[in-house]
């Protein structure tokens, strides 16, 4: 089974969440997104009971049993997620409440944004999710975490823990890590928070690198990665 979760003030529908849960039907999985409470971002406190609510396997009425019931789905063989930006941090923290989640995929996931610090919640070490079954991806422009190469690499290694100095990309031997997409690789030429768009965070078309692309940033190459994690 797979669950995609959306970022702050993004409909459950939007065209990024119907981009994943769509390949990942292609695969063969029970897919689904998901809505949730996402008119405002928070603290650790205030995105765990989020999650919770999403994820928490000891609720029949949870989003992730409710899905888990439907007649083609087997979470026995596990379920792996994935969200974006508010979305990517609720991915990050599902196994702290469903130990059936294997896996999960960020994309512009960070310790810090802006005023919220979410070391105390999310970072390597603070959370369920063992960082050898997480790959962040995140622009190198992202204006939540510094506008920088620099300042969003140091996120990224406080997320994955693992650290490759002046890189763009750090990977484990099963491609758990972290990529940094950079502005030359986005079709628009600027890799910020919604770097999977063309032009701003509100708009609605996907960059088609993102969409159907396989390279590493792509949509299509991070999921695949998921797939190993779940039983056939």
């Amino acid at each position: 089974m797979f669950i995609y979760t959306v970022g702050t003030t993004e409909g459950y529908d939007h065209a990024s969440a119907l981009a994943a849960v769509e390949e990942m039907a292609s695969r063969g999985y029970v897919a689904a997104t998901v809505e949730y409470d996402n008119a405002t971002f928070g603290s650790c406190s205030t995105l765990e009971s989020r999650a919770r609510c999403i994820f928490d396997s000891s609720r029949s009425t949870s989003a992730i049993n409710t899905i888990c019931s439907r007649a083609k789905a087997d979470c026995s063989k596990g379920v792996v997620v994935a969200g974006f930006s508010q979305g990517s941090i609720m991915a990050i923290l599902a196994k702290n409440y469903d130990s059936r989640v294997q896996a999960a995929y960020g994309l512009g996931a960070g310790v810090e944004y802006s005023i919220y610090d979410l070391r105390s919640c999310v970072a390597n070490g603070n959370r369920a999710l063992p960082s050898d079954r997480l790959r962040v991806v995140n622009g190198e422009n992202d204006a939540f975490m510094g506008s920088t190469e620099l300042t969003v690499r140091g996120q990224v290694q406080e997320m994955t823990g693992l650290s490759c100095p002046l890189a763009t990309s750090c990977f484990r031997s099963n491609n758990s890590g972290w990529y940094i997409v950079e502005n030359s690789e986005a079709s628009d030429g600027s890799a910020d928070h919604c770097y999977m768009r063309q032009g701003t965070c509100i708009g609605l078309t996907l960059d088609q690198k993102w969409r159907t692309g396989t390279y590493g940033w792509s949509l299509r190459t991070n999921l695949n990665w998921l797939t190993q994690f779940t039983q056939p």
